[in-house]
């Protein structure tokens, strides 16, 4: 699917793109979603430059992922998609700033992309810089919010996890907090590639010579950076939080171990007494005794009552 912005237009239009197709002067922002062999080869036509593949887009060398050619600077950035589903996970998304117009190429749908979509009738682009900067604002922003939405989350479970009645179950707070872990961590690489591709951005002559384009750039990268920190924050809190809920389960644990034990060693006297008694010898003092039932059970009895009583004074219970 192509998608262009044009400046005469107060929105993100979808168009048809063959062989032949022209984007025309006034056009900011083209936008390949999941494109075509066929649309590919027509922007590439049309622009004079060659897109870069999927297998190039997903490499990890910073030669195929940041680099300038043909007067055209290409950048590859690592983002998260579907953030708040059950499988986030992350996907390469190219920009190309070439001859005043962006660029971009991708195959999943992101929420940033439409963030800045919805926000394109009230600004007022007129160029693929100003487009770049502002699609990486909506970026930022996006990346931000999951941040923020994960943070809430991990708060929830901390609460659950300190305040958990005893014997609850476990499992849904531990699931909880693996999911923030791992959405949190594909937050934090995605900030560090768009940090990554924010100074390769200063390179393109476009901003270079730009002073407006250059300090929204450089406010970019410092609220990159500063995400990145407050993720790496979070991460060391979901581990603490990990750490303290194996620990409190290991006290459980422990506790419950332990009246087994208290239990198993109170009865050991009784049922010793109880085995002697058992015994089928012809000749036992207390066998016609009138009081030997009651006087056996009263010594199981005292014989079981008197270890917890220990067990209590040595602060074992």
């Amino acid at each position: 699917m192509l998608r262009v912005l044009r400046r005469s237009a107060r929105g993100v239009q979808t168009e048809t793109c063959a062989a032949g197709w022209s984007p025309g002067a006034d056009v900011v922002w083209i936008d390949l979603m999941k494109p075509t062999r066929e649309e590919e080869l027509a922007v590439e036509a049309a622009l004079g430059l060659e897109l870069p593949t999927a297998e190039e887009m997903a490499a990890l060398e910073p030669s195929s992922r940041l680099y300038q050619e043909d007067g055209a600077t290409f950048m590859t950035a690592t983002m998260l998609a579907r953030s708040h589903e059950a499988s986030p996970f992350a996907t390469p998304v190219t920009f190309v700033l070439a001859k005043g117009v962006l660029v971009t190429l991708r195959y999943e749908e992101l929420r940033a992309f439409t963030l800045f979509s919805d926000r394109v009738p009230e600004s007022d682009i007129q160029s693929g810089t100003v487009a770049l900067l502002d699609l990486f604002d909506a970026v930022v922003e996006r990346l931000a919010r999951t941040l923020d939405d994960m943070a809430d989350k991990v708060e929830d479970v901390s609460t659950a996890i300190f305040r958990r009645p005893p014997g609850g179950n476990f499992r849904p707070l531990l699931t909880g907090l693996a999911q923030a872990q791992s959405v949190t961590s594909l937050t934090r690489n995605g900030l560090v590639s768009v940090s990554r591709t924010l100074g390769y951005a200063g390179l393109a002559s476009e901003i270079a010579t730009d002073p407006e384009c250059r300090a929204h750039l450089d406010t970019l990268q410092h609220d990159a950076r500063s995400l990145t920190e407050h993720a790496g924050y979070q991460s060391s809190h979901i581990a603490f939080l990990l750490d303290a809920a194996l620990g409190l389960i290991n006290i459980e644990q422990n506790g419950i171990i332990k009246f087994f034990s208290v239990v198993a060693v109170a009865f050991m006297p009784p049922t010793l007494i109880a085995s002697i008694y058992g015994m089928n010898f012809i000749h036992m003092p207390e066998l016609r005794w009138m009081a030997g039932y009651p006087f056996a059970l009263l010594l199981m009895f005292v014989a079981g009552v008197l270890p917890v009583v220990w067990f209590k004074k040595r602060g074992w219970l």
